[in-house]
C-alpha cells in the first residue's frame, strides 16, 4: 500500500537528558576529586606544611652569655662573649684544600692543619669554638656547603692564670669545673634558649634559611669579688718565688680586711719540679704563673686542705688563760727543756737549762714547755671550749667547694698527753683560713668576722646588688684581744718573727714550724715540715691580716725563715697600696737576742 501524503517524513528528535546526566556526573566527579585536594590546600594546608617542615626542621639550644667575674675595682677576672662554633661535615663532597685556603684567615689555622681536619672521617669536626660573631656572619654569607654554625660563648681571662686557684674555670661544655665558677654556676650560667632551623637530610643547616627563636636565652649574673687584682699579683709572685727559692712543694697565702672579713688576695700554688711523694699529689691548672714550674692549684689549699698548725695555735691556750685571769703577760714561769707525760716526752725546739720566762717571753720565743705549763692551768675542758670559740672545727660562711671544717679533738678522744700536744698545734688539723680567722679576731678587738669572697652581684641590665655584710660574733673580750696584740708584737721585735718586720709599721704575728704526718697515719715524715707565719698590721690599729703557709721547704724548715719574709714583702706593698699611715717602726731586737728556729713543735 502506497504511503499517503499525510504520511510524509518527520525529522527524528534526540533526547538531551543522557548528555545532561553525563555532564552532571562529570561535574560531580570533578567536585568529588577537588574536595580532598581543596581540603589539603585550604583546610589542612598548615597541618601538612608543618609536617613537611618537621622533616627538615631541627631544634638546638642557644647558649646564654655567662656572667663575668670582676675584682673589687671592676677589673675583669673572667668574662664571656657570644661566638660561633664552626663545624664541618667532612663527609660532604667538597675540596678540603680549597676550603682550608678560604677559612685559614678567619680561623688562624695553617692550611695544612685545616686540610687534615677536613679529611677526618667523622662527619662532625669542630673547626673553631670561638669564631667571632662578625666573622661568622661573613662566612655564613659565603654559603659554603657542609659548614654548620652554632651559637656559642667564649670564656677568657685577661689576666691569664691570676687567681685561678680561687676562681676556678669552666670545662669543655661550658660548666664551672672548680672554685667560684662551680659554686655560683646557677647564677653565672644564666638560662639557655631554644631555636629552630632548617637542615638537609644529612643534618647540615640550609644556607640562608631563616632561624626561628623558640625561647630567648637569658644572660647570667656576674660577680664582683673581694679580690684586689694588683695585690693578688704581688701575693702570688712573692709566694711563688719563695717556693722556687726554698724548693718547697706547695704554698698558701691569704690577705684579709680585718674589719669586713673580705679576702683581698688568695694564692694557692704548687711547685711541679718537686716530687710530691709520699704526700698526695696536688693537681694544677697546667700553666706557670710567670715563674718556672710554679702553677695554680685546682683545689684551693688555703680553704680545702688541712694541716697541723704548730706554734701558731698557741694563741688558743694563751687567750683562754688570759680570759680567765690565770695569767698576765708578766706572769713568770720556770721552764725546763723537756717534760714527760706518760710515755710521751715533750721538749722545746732548742736545748736549754732551766729558764725563768714571763708569759710574754714564752709566746715570743715559742716555748713548747712554757705553753704546756699555761695549758695545764687552763684545763682540757676550757681548752677545747676555746678552740671552738676561735672558729676551729667549723665551716665558714663562704660555702666554697671542698671547704674543710678540720679534724678536732673532743673530750671523748682526749688523751692525757693532749694537754701538751694540742696547745702546740700537733693534734688538731685545721685550714690556713681558720688560723687567719682566729688571728683576725684578735686584730678586730676580739670580734670574729666571717670571711667573704663576694661583694655584689651584677645583673645583665647593669644593676649591682650588694652582698650582705659578714656575720660577726664576739670570740674574745676587748681586754684579752688588746693584750694579745701587744704580746704578738714581741714575736716580731724580739722573737721568732723578726723577718716579718715592715719598716715604719708595728707588726704583730706568730711563727709556726710543724711536722707533716704520712697520709692516713699518725707517724711523721722525716724532715718534712710546714713553715708558717700569721699576723696583722699595723699592730696598734689593725687594717690587714695575713697568713703564709709553705709546705715542705728544703733550704730551711722554720716559719720565721721561710714564711715570715713572704708576709713582709706582701704587707709592705699592701700598706702602701692602701695608703695606710705609718705608725712608727718597732724597736728591733738586739743581734743574737733570740733564735728564729725556736718554734718547732
Amino acid at each position: 500500500m502506497a504511503p499517503s501524503a499525510l504520511d510524509g517524513h518527520r525529522p527524528r528528535t534526540v533526547s538531551r537528558r543522557p548528555i545532561a546526566v553525563m555532564r552532571f556526573g562529570l561535574i560531580v566527579g570533578i567536585v568529588v576529586m577537588l574536595i580532598p585536594v581543596g581540603n589539603l590546600q585550604i583546610r589542612e594546608n598548615k597541618k601538612w606544611s608543618d609536617a613537611s617542615l618537621q622533616q627538615v626542621t631541627r631544634t638546638r639550644d642557644t647558649p646564654a652569655v655567662r656572667g663575668g667575674i670582676y675584682d673589687r675595682y671592676g677589673s675583669v677576672l673572667a668574662v664571656s662573649k657570644p661566638t660561633y662554633r664552626l663545624i664541618a661535615n667532612n663527609r660532604r663532597p667538597h675540596d678540603p684544600v680549597k676550603y682550608a685556603k678560604i677559612l685559614t684567615k678567619w680561623l688562624h689555622i695553617p692550611v695544612p692543619k685545616l686540610t687534615k681536619m677536613f679529611k677526618i672521617d667523622s662527619g662532625y669536626v669542630v673547626l673553631s669554638n670561638s669564631l667571632s660573631v662578625a666573622d661568622g656572619r661573613v662566612l655564613k654569607n659565603l654559603k659554603l656547603d657542609g659548614l654548620t654554625f652554632e651559637l656559642s660563648t667564649d670564656r677568657s681571662a685577661p689576666n691569664g692564670m691570676l687567681g685561678r686557684s680561687l676562681l676556678g674555670y669552666i670545662n669543655a661544655t661550658g660548666v664551672g669545673s672548680a672554685g667560684l665558677e662551680t659554686q655560683f654556676e646557677p647564677l653565672l650560667a644564666g638560662q639557655s634558649g631554644r631555636e629552630n632551623y632548617l637542615s638537609t637530610e644529612s643534618g647540615d643547616e640550609l644556607p640562608g634559611a631563616s632561624v626561628q627563636a623558640v625561647t630567648k636565652s637569658r644572660a647570667g649574673i656576674g660577680l664582683e669579688v673581694t679580690l684586689d687584682t694588683a695585690l693578688q699579683f704581688i701575693t702570688e709572685q712573692a709566694l711563688g718565688k719563695q717556693l722556687q727559692a726554698t724548693g718547697a712543694y706547695t704554698g698558701t697565702a691569704i690577705v684579709m680586711d680585718v674589719r669586713t672579713g673580705e679576702i683581698l688576695a688568695n694564692a694557692s700554688l704548687v711547685n711541679v719540679k718537686v716530687a710530691p711523694a709520699p704526700l698526695t699529689p696536688v693537681t694544677d691548672w697546667g700553666s706557670n704563673i710567670g715563674i718556672p714550674a710554679i702553677r695554680q692549684t685546682i683545689m684551693n689549699l688555703g680553704i680545702t686542705q688541712v694541716y697541723l698548725p704548730g706554734s701558731v695555735f698557741k694563741v688558743v691556750p694563751f687567750s683562754a688563760a688570759l680570759e680567765r685571769n690565770l695569767i698576765t703577760p708578766e706572769t713568770a714561769f720556770t721552764v725546763p727543756y723537756s717534760v714527760k707525760i706518760g710515755t710521751h716526752t715533750f721538749h722545746d725546739a732548742e736545748r736549754h737549762g732551766l729558764l725563768r720566762l714571763t708569759a710574754a717571753n714564752i709566746l715570743s720565743q715559742s716555748s713548747n714547755i712554757g705553753t704546756l705549763q699555761i695549758s695545764r692551768q687552763v684545763g682540757k675542758v676550757a681548752l677545747l671550749d676555746q678552740v671552738t670559740k676561735l672558729g676551729f672545727g667549723q665551716m665558714t660562711d663562704l660555702g666554697y667547694p671542698g671547704e674543710s671544717a678540720g679534724v678536732m679533738k673532743t673530750l671523748a678522744t682526749f688523751y692525757d698527753s693532749d694537754i701538751a700536744s694540742l696547745p702546740i698545734g700537733q693534734v688538731n688539723a685545721v685550714t690556713p683560713l681558720q688560723v687567719l680567722n682566729c688571728y683576725n679576731a684578735i686584730a678586730n678587738d676580739g670580734v670574729f668576722v666571717q670571711p667573704r669572697l663576694v661583694r655584689g652581684y651584677i645583673h645583665p641590665d647593669g644593676k649591682i646588688v650588694a652582698a650582705p655584710p659578714s656575720r660577726t660574733n664576739r670570740a674574745l673580750s676587748s681586754r684579752v684581744a688588746a693584750t694579745l696584740r701587744n704580746m704578738l708584737q714581741g714575736v716580731v721585735t724580739r722573737g721568732t718573727g723578726m723577718n716579718a718586720a715592715v719598716p715604719g709599721y708595728r707588726i704583730a704575728g706568730k711563727t709556726g714550724t710543724s711536722q707533716i704526718p704520712y697520709p692516713g697515719s699518725a707517724d711523721f715524715i722525716k724532715g718534712a715540715y710546714n713553715a708558717s707565719f700569721v699576723g696583722f698590721a699595723p699592730a696598734d690599729h689593725p687594717v690587714l691580716s695575713m697568713i703564709v703557709v709553705v709546705q715542705r721547704p728544703r733550704t730551711s724548715i722554720f716559719g720565721g725563715v721561710v714564711a715570715a719574709p713572704v708576709f713582709q714583702r706582701v704587707m709592705m706593698y699592701a700598706l702602701q697600696h692602701y695608703n695606710i699611715p705609718s705608725t712608727g717602726g718597732q724597736q728591733p731586737a738586739k743581734p743574737g737576742a733570740t733564735s728564729l728556729h725556736s718554734d718547732v713543735t
